[in-house]
């Protein structure tokens, strides 16, 4: 559990804690720094543990998968965070609580089974990876760490449209996209998924591509021009759920088993929800059957 995550709260971890201990034995690790969740995760599997569970936002529950991938630990996820992408797009509710029960149900009844990750510079993430424009939105909110437990969307909402108007170039492409379908030479916004939504804005899901599921290949949807038309036009179209409309300026390619996103001057990125810097090259997979995933419930259990 990472204990600075947005909804994680002392009451909440007792309860769910006290839950998931009926009938099974349970212990609980906290997290306080970057990567602590994977070295966990990792000693856990070594040692044969059935589930390990991620209560927090997103970057807790890649790391806990990280640590897991390749070996017969089952992944349990718990929303903790601001948003919690991958809990919801599962059918977890966003109350950690809620949750709780409807996992304990899946991990009491054996609902388990394999699911694909996607895979980049040797590190997995669950969901996506943003590039561009994307990571530097991200970068903006994480300069504002301490209040983003407070603020949430709207922070998201400020930094998004601040980095628009001020604090990312539209003018010059930032990198090219590589594929076994060719080569797209004026990248500014990638975002390359395992699963859809992309996000959530409080309860509306982004849907950007209805390709992108745990059961297929990789997702690249790369906006070729930072116009304000293009990205609104399709923002609106992933908020009515139909996903974004290929066009000269934006660019769709699904079942991709591998990827490279490059350039000669750095591009930022991030994973699953946390910036991880700025780089020269990014060489993605997608890894079929690389963790065993809980899925919830369908009632809870007494």
């Amino acid at each position: 559990m990472n204990s600075f995550a947005s909804s994680v709260t002392a009451r909440n971890t007792v309860v769910v804690h006290r839950r998931l201990s009926r009938g099974h034995d349970v212990e609980l690790v906290e997290t306080n720094r970057r990567g602590h969740a994977t070295r966990f995760a990792h000693d856990a599997a070594r040692r044969g543990v059935d589930v390990v569970v991620g209560f927090g936002g997103d970057g807790t529950l890649n790391e806990v998968a990280t640590g897991i991938a390749g070996t017969d630990t089952a992944l349990g996820a718990l929303p903790g965070g601001s948003t919690n992408v991958f809990a919801r797009t599962i059918g977890l509710p966003n109350d950690p609580v809620a949750a709780a029960e409807l996992l304990a149900a899946g991990i009491d009844e054996d609902r388990l089974r394999p699911i694909g990750l996607g895979q980049v510079n040797g590190r997995f993430f669950c969901f996506h990876t943003g590039i561009g424009y994307d990571a530097a939105v991200v970068a903006a909110v994480e300069r504002r760490a301490a209040m983003k437990r407070w603020l949430g969307h709207p922070l998201f909402i400020t930094a998004a449209l601040s980095t628009w108007a001020r604090g990312y170039d539209r003018d010059d492409p930032h990198f090219r996209v590589v594929t076994s379908n060719g080569t797209l030479e004026d990248g500014f916004f990638s975002i390359v998924l395992n699963t859809n939504p992309y996000t959530y804005l409080g309860n509306r899901p982004l849907h950007l591509s209805p390709a992108a599921t745990l059961d297929r290949g990789l997702v690249v949807v790369t906006f070729r021009t930072m116009r304000a038309m293009t990205i609104l036009r399709s923002l609106f179209g992933a908020l009515r759920g139909g996903g974004v409309e290929p066009t000269a300026e934006l660019d769709e390619q699904v079942d991709l088993d591998h990827l490279v996103i490059e350039h000669e001057r750095p591009f930022p990125y991030q994973l699953d929800g946390d910036y991880l810097g700025e780089t020269e090259r990014l060489e993605f997979h997608h890894v079929p059957d690389a963790v065993q995933l809980v899925f919830p419930g369908p009632t809870a259990t007494s």
